[in-house]
């Protein structure tokens, strides 16, 4: 089996070097980079399976790295920063991350982190393959993994569609906030729902029509999501 490749980017040496032992003894491989340039390089040309970025770092800070990474990548990309508030929190999972960790952390932590993303990278395709659906103009065909609004087709992340085919498959039943996080997070992440209104807010925004209005996923307080119920009237993806 091939092994699984961590890029490490942070300007710290002395916070590179632990990590880089810490993921190697943890059975990982291990890239390097300390700064920002160098880290898209890295990502361009060793394709790791997962990114840790520091946000700090000087000439190019890790939230414009993410910025310009998610234009040719959607690696899963874990963010690490001192500045551990809840604007860097939103402001770095709203442009792409997949997890936010603030310093000081416990390695392990990082490790089970690591871990949570993996167990998610491609649980979609363990699903049986089905017919697309549709719902007004949104049509969803699970076997291309290809959604389009309008006519057109919409970029979605990598989380942003595991969180669609969970609705969509599940369309017409209310999905808890613990439910939904332990689906696609992983059940360490169950109770943290700042992050699943973030996706959820971001999703709305590339398949509602009036995303401050939605009428695709529905809202039901203090409870979870509901998609409505799909239409199986409309044509298939050419």
């Amino acid at each position: 089996m091939q092994q699984f490749r961590v890029l490490v980017v942070d300007d710290e040496e002395r916070i590179l070097s632990f990590l880089r032992s810490k993921l190697i003894a943890s059975g990982y491989g291990v890239l390097t980079a300390s700064n920002g340039l160098e880290a898209l390089e890295q990502a361009q040309a060793q394709e790791p399976d997962l990114i840790v970025l520091d946000v700090l770092m000087p000439r190019m800070n890790g939230l414009e790295v993410l910025k310009e990474l998610r234009t040719f990548s959607s690696v899963p990309v874990i963010i690490l920063s001192a500045r551990g508030t809840d604007a860097d929190r939103i402001k770095g999972l709203s442009i792409g991350a997949d997890d936010y960790l603030p310093k000081p952390f416990n390695p392990d932590e990082l490790v089970a982190r690591i871990e949570a993303v993996r167990r998610r990278i491609k649980p979609a395709e363990s699903r049986k393959t089905s017919e697309p659906l549709s719902f007004g103009d949104v049509t969803i065909d699970f076997n291309k993994h290809r959604v389009v609004v309008k006519g057109e087709e919409a970029r979605l992340t990598r989380i942003e569609w595991l969180l669609l085919s969970e609705l969509a498959h599940n369309a017409g039943r209310l999905m808890t906030y613990g439910e939904l996080l332990t689906r696609i997070w992983g059940p360490e992440y169950r109770d943290d729902v700042q992050i699943l209104r973030t996706w959820v807010s971001r999703l709305r925004a590339k398949i509602e029509k009036d995303a401050s209005n939605p009428q695709l996923i529905r809202t039901m307080p203090k409870t979870g999501y509901m998609m409505n119920q799909f239409s199986a009237e409309q044509p298939e993806l050419q």
